[in-house]
């Protein structure tokens, strides 16, 4: 018995190529928008062809022969920015982890999370000099202020990094919590925070790493720290204490970032386990 073809094949067309009209036009816009960048900057090309010369003179004034007699101030002036960043970093992440919390969804009803996200989105979207500018008027040139300014603009970053986390979290026990009758504190304590802090801690010391930086950069408005201290050996042109100021500036921060790193990297992996050979 042989078998027959059907009289009719049904022929299947290929589908359509993708339109990349879409993507054409979003690269167009790009580099009109980097043109009108570069023309309304009005670069002046020859004074940056003269820039790796220059930079390299002033290198040579500030690390060819640093005024070490400065660095015991430096190191004072240093230990401020960090007193800043951490106390900073301590109430942004308390404050941010309450409101960030309720902010994430499964938790809190929509009304409740989005004025917090909205919250969020404002601080993450203002500068910290900013904010420092602002608070100043009532608290002055102090290093309150940076750390006030630390801890308002952490609160941005910082809640969003809570909430999302808080929603990459398995909802079974929180749900279990939920279904025997538990509050929205008791499902936050019992169900979702405790396989959410490793990753909240993780990042708590993450914050305390961009404060660091940052603490420097609040001090060129004069709230204290290396900055303010930087500012003005840059205004008198001594160029030998300020070699001495970024020397210092790169060293603790790089310590410090090698130091939280670790903590952090430990907090994430848990700890080591060791094998005890109990042969005889």
């Amino acid at each position: 018995m042989t078998a027959t073809l059907p009289a009719t094949t049904r022929v299947v067309a290929a589908p359509a190529r993708p339109s990349r009209l879409p993507v054409r036009a979003a690269q167009l816009v790009a580099g009109a928008v980097v043109l009108a960048a570069l023309v309304h900057l009005r670069i002046g090309w020859s004074d940056l062809a003269a820039l790796p010369g220059a930079l390299g003179h002033y290198l040579v004034l500030m690390f060819a022969h640093p005024n070490w007699a400065k660095l015991p101030y430096a190191l004072q002036q240093t230990w401020v920015s960090v007193q800043m960043a951490w106390v900073g970093a301590l109430l942004g992440v308390v404050v941010s982890t309450i409101l960030g919390i309720p902010a994430a969804q499964g938790v809190s009803p929509l009304w409740v999370r989005l004025p917090l996200r909205g919250l969020f989105a404002v601080l993450r979207a203002v500068p910290e000099v900013i904010i420092a500018i602002v608070i100043l008027t009532v608290t002055g040139l102090t290093p309150f202020t940076g750390a006030l300014a630390l801890t308002i603009g952490g609160i941005g970053t910082h809640g969003k990094w809570t909430y999302e986390t808080i929603e990459a979290v398995p909802t079974g026990t929180a749900e279990a919590v939920r279904a025997a009758g538990g509050s929205l504190l008791e499902v936050a304590r019992w169900g979702l925070w405790p396989a959410a802090a490793p990753e909240l801690m993780s990042l708590a010391l993450y914050r305390f790493e961009i404060n660091v930086r940052t603490s420097a950069i609040l001090g060129l408005i004069g709230v204290g720290g290396v900055g303010d201290l930087l500012t003005g050996y840059t205004q008198y042109r001594q160029w030998d204490a300020v070699g001495v100021l970024v020397i210092v500036v790169v060293v603790v921060t790089m310590l410090i970032d090698a130091a939280s790193g670790a903590i952090r990297r430990r907090i994430m992996g848990g700890a080591r386990t060791r094998v005890v050979d109990r042969t005889v």
